[in-house]
């Protein structure tokens, strides 16, 4: 069913750095979907220009729009919040360890933390804790190249049909190939993950 074109009343103009860093993150995550403005203003039922503004940080939207955003994209709504950097100076360039945006829930038995400032560039990291017993049942694939470490804990992951046991210290990396994974042990696993180009 179509959505009906919405006009720009609900919008706002933005001011503040966590809104450009918003906007930034909308468009990295739009052109990592292979999306255009078009079908993007298309999926969300919204104009070409509002999406395009929304990308530039003249106008903001609203928790809905954000909602619908994170549903088109797959991520959760929570990474377009918490862009809070301490210092000015720090904004894009640091990320403290209580500042971390956290996506996922405890019940799903995997939080990832972004390490990195925002989800421009050609990469991105991010701290992942597989709870005990949690594990992906489903093979993924996505258009990316992937590297963990294993900072902590056992971890298995299954990379084009093989399974691979990995322990604290050893890493991977792979390249648009069908993997899943799971945790073995009775302690959280954490891994370091790295993914180019950003998929949150």
């Amino acid at each position: 069913m179509k959505r009906a074109i919405l006009p720009p009343a609900t919008a706002k103009t933005l001011q503040g750095p966590d809104e450009r860093l918003l906007a930034g993150d909308i468009r990295a995550l739009r052109k990592a979907r292979g999306l255009t403005l078009a079908e993007t203003g298309l999926k969300l039922g919204r104009s070409v220009g509002w999406v395009s503004q929304v990308e530039r940080g003249l106008s903001t939207p609203s928790l809905g729009d954000l909602r619908a955003l994170a549903e088109l994209f797959g991520v959760p709504v929570s990474l377009f919040f918490s862009h809070d950097a301490p210092v000015e100076s720090e904004r894009g360039v640091v990320v403290r360890a209580g500042s971390r945006r956290r996506l996922g829930t405890s019940e799903s038995g995997l939080v990832e933390e972004l390490l990195s400032p925002d989800l421009g560039g050609s990469f991105e990291m991010l701290r992942s804790v597989f709870a005990p017993g949690a594990e992906l049942k489903t093979l993924s694939r996505r258009p990316t190249e992937e590297a963990g470490y294993v900072a902590s804990g056992t971890f298995d992951i299954e990379i084009a049909g093989i399974w691979h046991q990995l322990s604290e210290g050893d890493s991977f990396r792979f390249d648009g190939k069908p993997f899943r994974w799971r945790n073995p042990g009775s302690e959280p696993a954490v891994v370091i993950w790295v993914v180019s180009p950003p998929v949150y």
